[in-house]
């Protein structure tokens, strides 16, 4: 019975709200509205595919051909009509015949040969051999004078000897405490190498006096050594 009462004023309620009003339509208004602009006709003759692809009569080929203009044809049987100076022939050197007399032009004299410049060379010309065994210092040693003058002896060789490489530790006195060989770097070098040369250049690195120092100092010195002609024919042991 709840149920039915409730199914009963449910549908006394939608006869009693339920009804219909006609629906009135709304006046239009502020409606925009789209117009063609003059001479906008060019811009959608763009949107043919046709145009540019195929003969078109509003294409730009066309326009150029409709508006070319025509071109006369000019006669090739042209002749300047006779005519004569209208000053005589003896009068035409008159006036540059007064212009280089009354103007004077100074004379260049020209020197195709010009005279030889003889000259003496500044520096003297030096042997490329050097005459003597000659001693170079490296590194940080090089920095101290040498105090005492070292003589360096040609020694007996039929070739050429590569130099001796020393490296020397020379104390705050300027004495040498300590002499090293150095290898060559170079397998050519190292092939023409001298036992007796080495030697005497660890020999002459020991009695090298340099000026004192507050520290001790590294550094190579290099013998080049100046070889002269064997005077027997038995060669030293190498």
């Amino acid at each position: 019975m709840v149920i039915a009462l409730l199914y009963a004023a449910h549908v006394v309620l939608l006869f009693a709200f339920g009804a219909r009003k006609q629906i009135m339509p709304r006046p239009v208004a502020n409606v925009p509205e789209l117009q063609l602009a003059n001479d906008a006709g060019e811009w959608f003759a763009l949107n043919d595919p046709t145009l540019f692809a195929l003969p078109h009569p509003r294409d730009f080929a066309s326009v150029i051909r409709r508006q070319a203009p025509a071109l006369e044809q000019l006669s090739f049987h042209w002749a300047e009509p006779p005519g004569e100076l209208p000053s005589p022939a003896d009068d035409l050197g008159t006036v540059f015949s007064a212009f280089m007399q009354t103007n004077r032009f100074a004379s260049l004299e020209l020197q195709l040969k010009p005279p030889l410049i003889v000259s003496t060379p500044v520096l003297p010309i030096e042997p490329v051999l050097a005459r003597g065994s000659t001693l170079l210092v490296q590194g940080d040693l090089a920095r101290r004078p040498m105090l005492n003058q070292i003589d360096l002896p040609s020694l007996p060789w039929n070739d050429v000897i590569v130099p001796s490489k020393v490296q020397v530790v020379v104390d705050t006195a300027g004495n040498v405490v300590s002499t090293v060989l150095l290898p060559s770097d170079n397998p050519l070098e190292a092939a023409s190498h001298l036992d007796d040369a080495d030697r005497r250049a660890l020999e002459l690195a020991r009695t090298a006096r340099f000026a004192p120092a507050q520290y001790l100092t590294v550094g190579r010195l290099i013998f080049n050594w100046h070889t002269v002609p064997l005077t027997s024919t038995n060669e030293p042991d190498r």
